[in-house]
């Protein structure tokens, strides 16, 4: 079993940066892929990106070019750079390994 720790989340006007830290409780090393999905109000989950074992990456239309997703072995967390924030990125965002998810952290962007 793994545990999934989010933390990282906050208010940030909009053109901010945040960085969101996901921390496991166990080594990530052997875990193929791990990613990050939100949930803003009165939506559905939506996967926001991935990142494999071997670094491969893919993202969400909505968050190329303004996201970075990345992952340190040694330290067993995975992160996500946000860049250039919308209020639409207001979320909750979680992150996930094989089937276990973190309880999540709260992005809020708003001026």
């Amino acid at each position: 079993q793994v545990q999934l720790a989010e933390s990282g989340g906050g208010v940030v006007q909009p053109g901010g940066s945040l960085r969101l830290s996901c921390a496991a409780s166990a080594s990530i090393f052997s875990i193929y892929r791990m990613g990050w999905y939100r949930q803003a109000p009165g939506k559905e989950r939506e996967l926001v990106a991935q990142i494999t074992r071997d670094g491969s990456t893919n993202y969400a239309d909505s968050v190329k070019g303004r996201f970075t997703i990345s992952r340190d072995n040694a330290k067993n967390t995975m992160y996500l750079q946000m860049n250039s924030l919308k209020p639409e990125d207001t979320a909750v965002y979680y992150c996930i390994a094989l089937a276990y998810w973190g309880k999540g952290t709260l992005v809020t962007v708003s001026s």
